[in-house]
């Protein structure tokens, strides 16, 4: 049996033909040397390794179970990424990405009132519990929204920009431009795919025939089809980039281990270490010159 052959039955499914050749050269290789497969441990960000959430089959709004990684890799259980492990344990609420709506530009939008906004300890943003008839979802809050609003979603693009209030959902070709808008669709019908983040927002900055152009948070420019969902106004919590961690204690509760352990003094080595101002140099003019005295710098220190 061949290495390939071998490596199609443990992975349960074919290789590509580049993989192939590559093996089938290893295959090639005298019979002193062994090959063995080992599944490397994967460095990157470390969100893929902090935890995974269990989904149901269906969507809910009851609160799902979170399996915490600690940076470790779910199919080996060794460290992928340092510096992740503890924290307070929270439980991951669904967020529904798609706003639904009529199509139909003689049918009334429809409507959904905000039921509830607290803090998700799996997001920077505040989520909020909206409700219409018996059904109930979870979406991303804005900056103003507040329980008993009402919000508004349409699927139809008419000839002139629709006057939107903040949490409405519409397509980009339906608003105006200059608005800002969050959780945009990357392609019609993926769902919110863009501008997730606490305080983020993007800004309709003009339009091209049937696209959109969209300026993102780091002033990229994004030609987005017309028909592309986004909802209006700035996410919520817009304090969290600016809020410093204040503590030791804070950062181990957001699950973050220290980075080093190594206690090392404040030598001044790296610009800490508070020192005295320069003595005054005299400098003298020439034999015939009294001498003078020239300060070059003199700070104090309070």
């Amino acid at each position: 049996m061949s290495i390939a052959t071998l490596a199609c039955r443990v992975f349960g499914q074919q290789i590509p033909n580049l993989v192939s050749s590559t093996i089938s050269v290893f295959s090639q290789v005298p019979r002193r040397y062994k090959w063995k497969l080992v599944r490397l441990p994967q460095i990157g960000h470390g969100k893929a390794f902090r935890r995974i959430v269990h989904f149901k089959d269906k969507y809910t709004v009851e609160p799902l179970q979170v399996t915490n990684l600690a940076g470790r890799d779910p199919v080996t259980g060794r460290v992928a990424v340092k510096g992740i492990g503890g924290g307070i344990k929270h439980k991951y609420h669904w967020i529904n990405w798609i706003r639904d709506g009529p199509k139909d530009l003689n049918e009334p939008p429809k409507e959904e009132k905000v039921l509830e906004i607290f803090k998700d300890g799996c997001r920077t943003c505040f989520v909020a519990l909206v409700g219409t008839g018996r059904e109930l979802k979870y979406i991303l809050a804005t900056q103003n929204m507040k329980p008993g609003d009402i919000i508004r979603t349409h699927q139809g693009i008419p000839r002139n920009s629709v006057r939107p209030s903040e949490g409405d959902a519409y397509p980009l070709g339906a608003l105006p431009v200059g608005i800002k808008v969050n959780c945009i669709e990357k392609y019609p019908g993926l769902g919110a795919f863009l501008i997730h983040a606490a305080g983020t927002f993007a800004t309709i900055v003009k339009r091209e025939e049937d696209r959109t152009v969209i300026q993102m948070p780091n002033k990229k420019l994004f030609s987005l089809h017309e028909t592309c969902m986004a909802t209006v106004g700035r996410l919520s919590n817009i304090e969290h980039a600016s809020t410093p961690v204040g503590s030791a204690q804070k950062n181990r509760e957001l699950g973050n281990r220290p980075r080093s352990g190594l206690w090392q003094r404040k030598t001044g080595r790296f610009g800490r270490k508070i020192k005295p101002p320069p003595k005054v140099k005299r400098i003298d003019g020439g034999l015939n010159k009294k001498p003078e005295i020239v300060v070059l710098s003199c700070t104090e220190i309070a």
